[in-house]
């Protein structure tokens, strides 16, 4: 995830979309396209395969979206304001349709999957829904429109990964970039939609990952981020079963490339993360000692409400584990929900009692949002009334808000190894990079420059912000 100490809900809404600006390329092209990417990182990436494959298939690419034939929204359905954000931006785009009367408006991803066939009842503006696996298929999808049908494609597969295409790196700073290692999940955790928009589990071949890996690493890039919705259940095998990799043994391969190529991971499931990967971090220097470990909750039964497949103390052996081998350095985040189904005071008690042991460093931090079709929705009741749900998540805010600015205190003194991405965003005169645990160093230019690693000796921080000078 990106460098916030802390993600609100509100916080969320502002960041969860971010307009794909792309230098215009292939002028001479007839059409172009423009896309928006909201929610996460995976569908960030899966913004990058989709402009690749209507690139290969002549299309140019804009980042004025008045200017486009195509218009994309890569859409997100963890809550229903994500959905509700896509519905208010299909609207700033009538004025362009009336204008424009051929442009076709595109919505892909998990809300096309949810919604499917619904979509395209409900907004008029909308030419093409595509579901998560159905990227390949946008170029025929855009020639029915153009014969006058509305498309759709939500079709998911068991198999597709798109481990053959390059992803068109979009809006990057050229020193960090995604690579997907797998697609869909297999947790049927009751509060979430991915496996019914995302579709089983599928790991992409190695090879190609560690290829994709080395081709970053020529064009400049100094970091990879390796995705999944469930990085540690990563497992592949060759077809006569010669060969079998699980992510331990990926996360080696990856290392290996290089010691300058630096390796974080995203996201971890408590219930599968293992030792091996954590003595693996431990072996490779340029493996970030940082890991995302959702826990949502801090009490086993509102735990077992979520079909979580762990309690709390299996989660805090977890930690435990992570502290003992990598040591009190590692940086850990979080996801947690605020107001489940049926969560008493005292449960909520529990979260704020976990969030204690564990004093991590930053987090996502929600109010539980009942998404339709979910196991939640159909089995419990919504009973947690909105006052309280926004009053335990306000709760959960201000501890992570003391314990993200304990964690930052306990990096003064010390020296970082920093990756710069570039200027800092309040004066040309310092640049700014992350350390191994994720978190924003700001620090004096010199003569540094971006994809330079730099040795920093933080002397100050705010809750989300290290302050340095470089160790020369």
């Amino acid at each position: 995830m990106r460098s916030l100490e802390i993600l609100t809900d509100e916080d969320k809404e502002a960041l969860e979309v971010a307009r794909i600006s792309v230098d215009e390329t292939g002028k001479e092209h007839k059409r172009k396209l423009y896309i928006e990417s909201y929610g996460c990182q995976m569908n960030f990436s899966d913004s990058e395969i989709v402009t690749s494959i209507l690139q290969e298939n002549g299309y140019a690419t804009t980042s004025q979206y008045d200017e486009a034939d195509v218009i994309l929204l890569n859409t997100c359905a963890i809550r229903e304001n994500a959905e509700q954000k896509v519905r208010n931006r299909l609207k700033n785009f009538i004025p362009l349709k009336k204008k424009k009367p051929n442009v076709v408006v595109g919505v892909l991803g998990c809300m096309a999957e949810r919604l499917k066939t619904k979509f395209l009842e409900e907004e008029k503006i909308v030419d093409v829904v595509a579901g998560p696996d159905a990227y390949r298929d946008l170029p025929n999808l855009f020639n029915e429109v153009d014969e006058g049908q509305k498309a759709i494609n939500v079709f998911l597969s068991r198999d597709e990964t798109y481990a053959d295409i390059t992803p068109v790196r979009l809006n990057s700073n050229g020193v960090t970039a995604f690579v997907s290692i797998m697609r869909g999940c297999d947790n049927m955790c009751s509060f979430c939609v991915v496996p019914f928009t995302r579709g089983r589990e599928r790991s992409r071949d190695p090879h190609s990952i560690v290829k994709e890996c080395r081709e970053l690493l020529a064009q400049g890039y100094r970091e990879v981020t390796l995705l999944g919705q469930n990085v540690d259940s990563y497992k592949w095998a060759s077809e006569d079963e010669s060969e079998k990799v699980n992510f331990a043994q990926l996360l080696e391969k990856v290392a290996l490339i290089d010691p300058l190529l630096r390796i974080r991971f995203s996201t971890s499931h408590p219930k599968d993360i293992t030792d091996e990967v954590l003595y693996t971090m431990k072996k490779y220097e340029n493996i970030c000692k940082y890991i995302h470990l959702p826990a949502q909750s801090g009490n086993s039964r509102v735990l077992k409400l979520m079909n979580r497949t762990y309690d709390r103390e299996w989660y805090i052996n977890r930690i435990d584990a992570i502290r003992s081998i990598l040591g009190e350095g590692c940086g850990i985040s979080h996801d947690m929900i605020a107001g489940f189904c049926t969560e008493t005071e005292e449960e909520h008690q529990d979260t704020l009692s976990l969030m204690e042991y564990v004093k991590y460093d930053y987090g996502y931090m929600f109010a539980y949002s009942e998404r339709p079709g979910t196991p939640a929705a159909k089995k419990y009741e919504d009973d947690i009334p909105e006052e309280v749900k926004k009053r335990r998540l306000n709760e959960i805010i201000a501890l992570q808000q003391k314990h993200s600015l304990e964690r930052n205190q306990w990096a003064v003194g010390r020296v970082h190894k920093v990756l710069v991405e570039g200027t800092s965003k309040r004066s040309e005169d310092f640049l700014q990079g992350r350390n191994d645990q994720n978190k924003v160093v700001v620090f004096p230019k010199l003569h540094f420059t971006k994809g330079d690693y730099v040795n920093v000796l933080v002397k100050e921080c705010t809750a989300a912000t290290l302050i340095g000078e470089a160790v020369i």
